[in-house]
């Protein structure tokens, strides 16, 4: 008879799991607090139109955010986000241009597929290689981005390229809202089963929490970390494909960079870099706060060198509340 052990949230676990739910509360005030300021400088900020252009343009860096969240929990990162993004849009909108009767569900699952497929070596290498996220991943990322000059020879798809239903598949709204918030919105409620109501949540955040103890308890921890780097790479595809109908182009330098963002979003919404605890909610919160200041920098005429600046001085801010909170609970332990 094998005999399954339970993995019991620590005092020092219930305590940042709080910590988690006052960041999202303190996330929320400074969210408040921001959009009466911008509006007062700029009243074309309050208008329903400028905020739904705001869901727009959060809507795909929820959707690899959340991937990248899973990741983090596990006290991992994934920096090859950004290069599974823009391969798989220039896979897919080669395909879908070479043959436009595709069925976009086909083109869904392609994407997602290759996505998959990217996270899985990611997975291989980290869990079964031993070989540190940081380094993996930041590996991947430039082999991934080169893979996207090989496939496409260095030249790019353009909208007249693409067939009308693709392009409307980002941007169709027969519900009323708009398809590419409905995918995030999806992605975000299976993303927040995965982690309240499956074994494999639960294992996530007690190899995040203590990755002795969760193989001890009986988890496979090698397994559980290869899941999570194949979740976050098929997210990410799909935002590949979502980003190509959006912007109706695929172009070398897709997604560039974005993985800075799949990053700050997460840990700024209460994602501890220090694993085994955050949430979707947070994550939803953390892209929405990037995507404000985003807007807002834009709407007041400001650089947009300092949006790169505001999302690093986040990043620093939360790590820095991170490490507070990893001292408070060693002096609580001794």
């Amino acid at each position: 008879m094998v005999t399954e052990h339970k993995v019991v949230p620590s005092r020092q676990g219930r305590f940042a799991h709080a910590l988690v739910r006052f960041r999202e509360l303190g996330i929320v005030a400074f969210i408040l607090v921001l959009v009466v300021l911008v509006g007062l400088r700029a009243p074309a900020f309050l208008t329903l139109d400028n905020f739904r252009d705001i869901l727009l343009d959060i809507s795909i860096l929820v959707i690899v955010a959340l991937g990248q969240m899973l990741v983090i929990i596990t006290r991992g990162i994934d920096l090859s986000v950004s290069s599974v993004v823009g391969l798989s849009a220039m896979m897919v909108a080669f395909t879908v241009s070479a043959l436009p009767g595709l069925p976009l569900p086909l083109a869904l699952l392609l994407g997602m597929a290759l996505g998959a497929a990217l996270g899985s070596l990611n997975g291989l290498v980290i869990s079964g290689g031993g070989v540190p996220p940081i380094i993996a991943t930041l590996g991947t990322m430039s082999v991934y981005r080169g893979l996207i000059f090989f496939y496409s020879n260095g030249t790019w798809i353009n909208a007249f390229e693409l067939p009308e239903g693709f392009r409307q598949l980002a941007k169709g709204a027969p519900l009323g809202v708009p398809n590419l918030i409905l995918f995030a919105l999806v992605v975000a409620g299976v993303v927040a089963f995965l982690l309240s109501s499956t074994r494999l949540g639960r294992d996530i955040y007690a190899i995040g929490s203590n990755p002795d103890a969760a193989r001890f308890a009986g988890i496979r921890v090698q397994r559980v970390i290869f899941a999570v780097y194949v979740i976050s790479g098929l997210l990410a595809g799909l935002a590949g494909v979502l980003w190509a109908s959006r912007f109706e182009a695929a172009q070398t330098n897709t997604a560039l960079g974005f993985e800075l963002q799949t990053v700050a979003a997460p840990v700024v919404g209460g994602v501890s870099t220090l694993g085994g605890s955050g949430g979707v909610l947070g994550v939803v919160l953390g892209a929405f706060l990037l995507g404000i200041i985003q807007n807002s920098l834009t709407l007041v005429r400001i650089s947009p060198f300092w949006q790169l600046a505001a999302q690093g001085l986040l990043i620093l801010g939360a790590v820095i509340f991170d490490a507070a909170v990893l001292r408070r609970l060693r002096r609580g332990s001794r």
